[in-house]
């Protein structure tokens, strides 16, 4: 080889390393660069590529957005077609980012609920993670078509729903979630569990109807299965229930500290002083660890119970009439000793 020809040859290997270089500092970072820190990025159908890296640079990392940009210029991604919930982990690379956005693989969000009473509360607890919107769900809740189809009605649909922690999708609908949250129900309520209910003349919802109302009347897990097998008692006997928790559901006002008889007289298929039997759904979304204590509660004739007059939390219990007045009588002169009204 002649010195041009190695000259030539020196030059040609020095530009390609060149090109090389500047290669590797271009798109290297696309592969091995991961974001420094984690945030959610909810990416809408009608969203440009702009719009979703400036959502990443906001949530997750400015730099990180740049190179996702980049890593979308290279899929040759140039509009978004669906909606989608990602979530960026620390560590991500731009390329790895890029195409979970434009596979559409997205990230579950876990949903807790609990501490529900009402159709409103649940569904502005799905409105605020799902995209679909509060009002959306509060529908899905109150379409008679739909609940019936999961086996339930309008009035008993909340049944349906049992506290926990579930993954769904940020595009879930109102009716799919529904129609998931309805059959993990259906799991719960195992046939040794439905064998108990009947066992003690009850549907499952009416297991956990009174289970909504055993919640209400008190905090304490190991009063519960107690004050359970007390509205049980009434039941059986075809008592009215006279649950006090009711008359706050029919009310809409669960802060009442001390019920009075005009708000007893409150016209409401909730109100158990004026009906008989069960109201015809549940004043909560009542625990599983209540359901079980419910379906095994001990044995026992009480059939009315009173606020301790301690303020414990705790009641005490009655199986006649006048002990149960003597009880009613220590806890009304409590409560107008610290002026409760």
């Amino acid at each position: 080889m002649t010195t041009k020809t190695k000259k030539i040859a020196i030059g040609v290997a020095t530009a390609l390393l060149v090109v090389i270089s500047v290669a590797l500092l271009q798109w290297a970072p696309l592969f091995i660069s991961g974001a420094r820190s984690s945030g959610w990025v909810m990416v809408h159908h009608d969203s440009s590529i702009d719009a979703v890296t400036d959502s990443i640079a906001t949530n997750v990392d400015k730099t990180f957005a740049g190179r996702v940009a980049r890593a979308f210029g290279l899929l040759r991604y140039r509009s978004i077609s669906r909606d989608g919930a990602y979530y960026i982990t620390a560590g991500d690379t731009p390329l790895d980012v890029a195409r979970r956005i434009r596979n559409r693989q997205q990230t579950p969000i876990r949903f807790t609920f609990n501490n529900v009473r009402t159709k409103q509360q649940f569904a502005r607890l799905y409105g605020e993670k799902f995209l679909a919107g509060s009002e959306a769900m509060l529908d899905a809740l109150n379409d008679s078509a739909l609940v019936d189809s999961l086996g339930y009605t309008v009035d008993n649909v909340m049944c349906a729903l049992l506290p926990d922690s579930y993954e769904f999708y940020w595009t879930t609908p109102p009716a799919t979630m529904l129609q998931r949250l309805a059959t993990a129900r259906d799991r719960f309520w195992t046939d040794n569990r439905r064998a108990k209910a009947t066992a003690l003349g009850l549907t499952p919802n009416e297991v956990q109807i009174i289970c909504s109302i055993v919640e209400e009347e008190t905090a304490k897990s190991d009063e519960r299965p107690v004050v359970a097998r007390l509205y049980i008692n009434r039941v059986q006997r075809h008592m009215p229930l006279q649950a006090d928790p009711t008359v706050k559901f029919a009310l809409g006002d669960f802060s009442i500290r001390r019920l009075t008889i005009p708000m007893t007289r409150v016209e409401s298929p909730y109100n158990t002083y004026r009906i008989a039997g069960l109201p015809p759904g549940p004043i909560r979304l009542c625990e599983k660890s209540t359901i079980d204590g419910a379906l095994d509660a001990p044995q026992h004739d009480y059939l009315y119970m009173c606020a301790k007059e301690d303020f414990s939390g705790y009641h005490n219990f009655a199986h006649d009439l006048a002990t149960h007045q003597a009880n009613a009588r220590r806890y009304q002169a409590a409560l107008n000793a610290r002026n409760i009204h």
